[in-house]
């Protein structure tokens, strides 16, 4: 009796299953977010080399400044790039005076020497910029609970980071009738969820007047700072790519001379003649 228990639940398990495969299955429901989501745009940067091949390219110092100027006059309202020091502004082409004097224009944290209470006092080139709000409780309550990032490895804590910046900065739009936005809320089909709580950082054309006379266009202004925030988060990467393309020059030359070695050693050794054939 058991057995026979046994052999027909075995049985309907078996029919169940083959039930299951044979029934036509409901049409899957088509994630929205991963519809109406857009990948960065391609650009052509300076520092990729031609043809963006990462290659034996360099950073535009006259656009490394502009970046910065937007970046100060925009972005460091909300976002900090608290891993850059002063100091390491001379790498955009400013001089050692002009190092100081952006960074005399801001405060950092302190101690009063007589006192030894908490103060401030003005940067120095050794400095950090400093952090724009002391912690992440005060960031949500003057940000109305959004966080802004510090933004000194966004390019690389996103995929292709400069074109994301570049894409996101200018992807601000009426969302589709099948998107809802939520209050407080802006649709930009770059970002992750799409709904985004930054407002439009860079609205209009001439949002800032370039030193150097450059036509401060929306797309101009992302572009310079997206390439401005790719060296706060790789300052070195020019170096890196010298270095590289030396290593692999001595490469080369060390493959040639072991060559002409090779054949310089085997000159004078003859190949055994062939036994006579019998």
């Amino acid at each position: 009796m058991i057995r026979l228990g046994a052999l027909g639940a075995g049985l309907l398990f078996v029919i169940t299953l083959l039930w299951g495969a044979i029934q036509p299955r409901d049409a899957a429901v088509p994630d929205p977010v991963e519809e109406l989501h857009k990948h960065p745009q391609e650009v052509e940067w300076s520092f990729n080399g031609p043809g963006n091949l990462g290659i034996l390219g360099t950073f535009d110092r006259a656009q490394l400044q502009r970046g910065f100027q937007v970046y100060k006059e925009v972005c460091s309202a909300c976002h900090s790039i608290h891993r850059v020091a002063f100091r390491d502004l001379a790498d955009l082409g400013f001089s050692a005076a002009e190092v100081k004097a952006l960074a005399a224009q801001y405060e950092v944290p302190s101690v009063n020497d007589a006192t030894g209470e908490p103060a401030t006092r003005k940067a120095t080139p050794a400095d950090k910029f400093p952090l724009i709000y002391p912690n992440e409780i005060a960031a949500r309550a003057a940000q109305n609970g959004a966080l802004p990032p510090d933004l000194s490895l966004m390019t690389k804590a996103r995929e292709d980071g400069t074109n994301y910046v570049h894409s996101l900065l200018l992807g601000y739009t009426d969302p589709p009738k099948n998107w809802t936005v939520g209050e407080g809320l802006y649709y930009n089909p770059y970002f992750s969820s799409l709904n985004i709580k930054m407002p439009p950082p860079i609205a209009a054309d001439d949002q800032v007047t370039y030193a150097d006379g450059t036509k401060a266009t929306r797309d101009q202004m992302a572009r310079d700072v997206a390439v401005f925030l790719t060296w706060t988060a790789e300052p070195k990467l020019e170096a890196r790519k010298e270095t590289g393309v030396a290593a692999v020059i001595f490469l080369l030359i060390m493959t040639a001379l072991g060559y002409l070695s090779y054949r310089r050693v085997w000159a004078d050794v003859k190949k055994p003649k062939a036994a006579p054939a019998e």
